[in-house]
């Protein structure tokens, strides 16, 4: 079915969108349609359709029809910010309708007392349809007819399914679901292939290679989604997607807490504002509103011709500079941001309304814009938090094309507490995080990019406070307590002066750890233990010696290997392994030789399926199968890092035999490259190989406890399953036991212990593991300084009591409440 006619959602009076006082609906920039002033309280289904999406504040619901059409009913206008109030889901989204289904309850009165406007916008949401016959300037009765859509251009057309197809799926891993970085790590990785690549989730399907394309699908952590393939190398192609997003893009793990998810305050008028924690920390300072006000775009353009030269100009204008700024998390979000310059739906939108006559800062602002609202339809509040990377990259662009400079973000003054509606990464990255004490934000989430950007800076930061914090009177002093999620706009003398105590521990405490950090940390009664630091990239050796790191205990050369069609070349491994050792500065490098597999496999390496991959050919027993990977990487290793820095170290070790013929294609590695064999090291991570320490110590110059898998192994509990992610925890005594073989086991033969795992991170947790033997701790760059603190304090003896206290008890529960004491 192509044409289907729609009926009035409830009775009133239907005009034209270009009545509508809303230039995103009157320019329509959310697509097609009309819009009713409604009379009756009830919003019922226009036709047969099933529920895409009802927004969270429910102002909104979204249907698809039958043939494909995605129809958006907006309640009033600005209703956004009513949070809710006045409005009653009926339907939930999947939910089947027929026409007249009760959808939205709304209290006329109530609404109308908060919003704009009642106005109703009924549009067609998405490309690739056409409407006729609107009923405007009229009164309508419930279900009468007010246009109908029919599909254009092919749009209800299958695609092909010949014989160059291929399909997967799997479900989504990642904790946020597919936001924007990992959307556009999905569509670079398909830039070398030629087949037409689709998700297909929630009866809809987005094109791979579009940013926002897959952002409009809504793919949440847990979702089941088709990878579909068309095209002569559509299945390396599929694999290589499944691949990336199996891998987890660094952010597998279990979503959130729900009060996180939602990341909405509880309602507060001041002088106390309730927000949601997005970096922690405490500051008092001036409020400071962030104003900027948007950028006017004449509607007509010059000709297509014109319109489409300068385009292209002012993306590419973009992306030149966009190339130039930040490294770290910084990066990262730079390069989501590029890639919505390349997205080819929202190109192909843009380039549609300029074929209609619109000039190109018009068009590129209602293609954005629409899509925001798409992405805001789906209710999916950590995609919501998504929209200010589109609207920082439309603001971007609009200004290139109007031959000006984005509009400068106002110098804050010292030490002050920004106040914003929303920030966007750019606004965030011309502030001086040294200069301002925190940020408050009346929307946003947790999970932003600028909430990422704030956390990584140090900078306190609380969101979603609600419209009051706008208020503020400018220059007014005020204490952002982030840890508690309040804003305190009217401090009085008592609570200042136990803010500034607060502070001055905080300081005091913070300043003394990174102080210290860069001695060698040794405990309180002289017994040296190593802080290392666990590498995944150049950038982390940066950081990591930047935080007083005394080496690298764990470098994941995976990095090199993974998002990419074919193997890195042996030369490339080795300026990689330099270059981290130079920013090591001299410090010891223990280089872990490639975990891939069943459970992170990588195209060009092909794996017969898995029912049970964490239990099958990965690690070292890849490497073993694969030789000519493994000593093409072990001579990279010898010839990139300087020998007296140089350690390796074999993952997913079982017995003494596997190290035996790791470490005889070592000794062939170092004949080649005309060197010594330096240190080669075991992970301790299977319960087999901790069993075996005291064997395999025999052979091995050090042992490094990986916590992480030795946990899921020892206690049965898979770390991808979210079920099973509070069982999972490296404090049971069983874990303990087996890292007390491993100690035992090292110390026969004189071999050091090391810990690369998560658990080396918490400086709760060090007592134990020193008292079980661990000299070597090696953590999260941003975890040295206070790690360091915590093993300065400690005594050997009582590090070994604890321990034996803890080998005693029963359950982690138990472990982590002795702690506590």
């Amino acid at each position: 079915m192509t044409e289907i006619r729609l009926g009035a959602p409830f009775a009133g009076w239907a005009v034209a969108l270009d009545a509508v006082p809303d230039p995103v609906f009157a320019e329509r920039m959310m697509g097609d349609g009309i819009a009713i002033d409604p009379l009756d309280p009830i919003v019922r289904a226009p036709c047969d359709a099933v529920v895409s999406a009802v927004a969270p504040s429910r102002h909104s619901v979204t249907l698809r029809l039958e043939n494909g059409a995605e129809i958006l009913i907006h309640i009033g206008l600005e209703t956004v910010a009513l949070k809710g109030a006045g409005f009653t889901a009926l339907v939930a989204a999947g939910d089947e309708v027929e026409a007249g289904t009760p959808l939205i309850e709304i209290d006329l009165d109530a609404v109308a007392r908060g919003a704009r406007s009642l106005l109703t916008p009924i549009t067609v949401a998405n490309e690739g349809f056409a409407i006729d016959g609107l009923a405007t300037n009229r009164k309508v009765a419930q279900g009468d007819a007010i246009f109908t859509v029919r599909a254009v251009g092919g749009a209800a057309a299958q695609a092909d399914t010949g014989p160059d197809t291929a399909r997967c799926e799997l479900v989504i891993p990642l904790a946020h679901g597919i936001h924007a970085r990992p959307a556009a790590r999905i569509a670079a990785a398909l830039k070398g292939f030629s087949a037409e690549v689709s998700l297909e989730a929630h009866g809809r399907a987005g094109n791979a290679r579009s940013t926002v394309g897959l952002l409009s699908l809504g793919l949440r952590h847990g979702d089941s989604v088709a990878i579909v393939g068309r095209g002569a190398d559509s299945r390396a192609a599929v694999t290589a997607i499944a691949t990336l997003i199996e891998g987890g893009m660094g952010e597998a793990g279990e979503p959130a807490g729900e009060e996180r998810r939602t990341a909405v305050a509880a309602p507060s008028s001041g002088p106390v504002f309730r927000g949601v924690t997005a970096a922690p920390g405490l500051a008092v300072g001036p409020a400071f509103h962030l104003v900027i006000p948007d950028i006017a775009v004449p509607e007509r353009g010059a000709g297509a011709a014109a319109e489409l030269t300068a385009l292209d100009r002012a993306l590419a204008e973009v992306d030149a500079a966009l190339a130039r700024t930040a490294e770290g998390e910084g990066g990262a979000i730079v390069a989501a941001h590029r890639a919505l310059l390349d997205d080819p739906d929202l190109i192909a939108a843009v380039r549609a309304d300029i074929a209609a006559g619109h000039s190109a800062g018009w068009a590129w602002r209602a293609a954005t814009r629409r899509y925001a609202e798409t992405i805001r339809a789906t209710g999916d509040p950590l995609l919501i938090e998504r929209i200010a990377d589109l609207i920082d990259v439309e603001r971007r662009v609009v200004s290139a094309l109007l031959g000006g400079e984005t509009p400068a973000t106002p110098a804050a003054p010292a030490g002050a507490i920004v106040i914003a509606e929303e920030l966007l990464p750019s606004q965030f990255l011309s502030l001086d995080p040294a200069a301002i004490g925190g940020i408050c934000t009346a929307g946003g989430g947790p999970t932003s990019h600028v909430a990422i950007l704030a956390a990584a800076a140090g900078v306190p930061m609380l969101v979603a406070a609600g419209a009051g914090v706008l208020a503020i009177d400018e220059g007014a002093e005020v204490i952002l307590d982030a840890d508690a999620a309040t804003l305190d706009a009217a401090p009085d003398a008592a609570v200042r002066a136990a803010m500034d105590s607060r502070l001055s521990a905080h300081r005091e405490r913070r300043a003394a750890e990174v102080e210290a950090a860069h001695a060698d940390c040794v405990t309180a009664d002289g017994a040296r233990i190593e802080i290392f630091a666990n590498l995944g990239s150049l950038d982390d050796a940066t950081r990591a010696v930047a935080a007083g790191a005394e080496g690298c205990g764990l470098l994941r050369t995976e990095f090199l290997f993974l998002d990419r069609a074919e193997a890195p070349s042996e030369e490339e491994q080795r300026e990689a392994y330099a270059a981290i050792a130079a920013a090591l500065g001299g410090r010891p490098l223990i280089v872990r030789t490639l975990d891939i597999g069943g459970d992170k496999p990588v195209p060009y390496l092909p794996f017969p399926p898995e029912d049970n991959p964490a239990l099958g050919a990965r690690g070292i027993r890849l490497s073993l199968a694969r030789p000519d990977l493994l000593r093409a990487q072990f001579r990279a290793i010898l010839a990139g890092v300087p020998e007296e820095q140089c350690r390796i170290m074999l993952p997913m070790i079982v017995d003494r035999g596997e190290f035996a013929q790791a470490r005889a294609m070592l000794d062939e590695a170092a004949a080649a490259v005309r060197c010594d064999r330096p240190p080669l090291g075991v992970m301790i991570e299977t319960p087999a190989a901790a069993l075996l320490a005291h064997d395999i110590a025999a052979e091995a110059d050090f042992l490094s406890v990986g916590t992480n898998d030795l946990t899921q192994y020892a206690l049965a509990a898979d770390r991808g399953n979210p079920a099973l992610a509070g069982r999972i925890d490296a404090l049971h005594p069983a874990v303990l036991r087996l890292i007390t073989l491993a100690g035992e086991g090292a110390a026969a033969h004189g071999r050091w212990l090391g810990v690369c795992g998560a658990l080396a991170s918490d400086p709760r947790a060090a007592a134990i593991l020193i008292g079980l033997g661990v000299t070597e701790l090696s953590a999260s760059p941003a975890a040295v300084p206070a790690l360091k603190a915590a093993v300065r304090a400690l005594r050997t003896e009582d590090c070994r009591a604890l321990a034996r206290r803890a080998l005693a008890l029963g359950t982690a529960e138990a472990v982590r409440a002795m702690l506590e004491e």
